[in-house]
């Protein structure tokens, strides 16, 4: 996640001093800014090396899994906070990476972008899947495998038998709470067992 607007507020979600997980961690800014502005520990699950490399060079203590395999590496409760920022869309089974990011963590936080943004809704009416801030990539060159609303996680976490402690959208680094399936770019829940 480059915005750093976004990454501020999915940051204040984290109690300070927490220990986090954050799965598919990218090049590991998220969690380098929670040990520098929280104080948290932890690590990050990364399968990319470039990333990999871009994490240590960092400081920040990161593990090379494919998140497909699943977190059995991990006890339950073993994390306070387990961060899913932008992952959910990359990842084959989301329903039983939802349930392991609740079984390892306290508390799940999940951020994704929402394809139904109006932007976006505007784009497919024109018959064109979107190309936006969010969903950068062309169709035929993207490494989601899928796209999800803001709705469709609500829904998701219902069948999964998961909590929904919070969840509202974000659109240029401002909270949205109404209506943050038509209005927000970026979904956010915060989930728990």
């Amino acid at each position: 996640m480059s915005d750093s607007a976004t990454m501020e507020t999915i940051a204040r979600l984290v109690p300070r001093g927490s220990r986090v997980l954050d799965l598919g961690c990218g090049d590991g800014a998220m969690l380098a800014y929670l040990q520098e502005a929280r104080g948290c520990t932890g690590y990050g699950i990364e399968i990319d090396d470039t990333n990999v490399l871009a994490c240590t060079q960092r400081g920040v203590n990161v593990i090379q899994l494919n998140l497909d395999e699943g977190l059995s590496l991990f006890d339950d409760a073993s994390f306070d906070i387990v961060l899913q920022i932008d992952t959910l869309q990359h990842l084959r089974n989301a329903e039983v990476m939802l349930r392991e990011t609740v079984r390892v963590g306290r508390i799940g936080v999940v951020a994704f972008p929402n394809f139904a943004h109006w932007p976006n809704r505007l784009s497919v009416l024109r018959g064109r899947m979107p190309v936006t801030r969010r969903l950068p990539y062309q169709w035929y060159d993207t490494p989601n495998i899928r796209v999800g609303t803001h709705a469709d996680l609500a829904v998701l976490a219902l069948r999964s038998k998961l909590r929904v402690l919070d969840s509202f959208g974000i659109e240029n680094g401002k909270t949205i709470r109404f209506a943050p399936n038509l209005r927000a770019g970026t979904s956010v829940y915060t989930l728990s067992r």
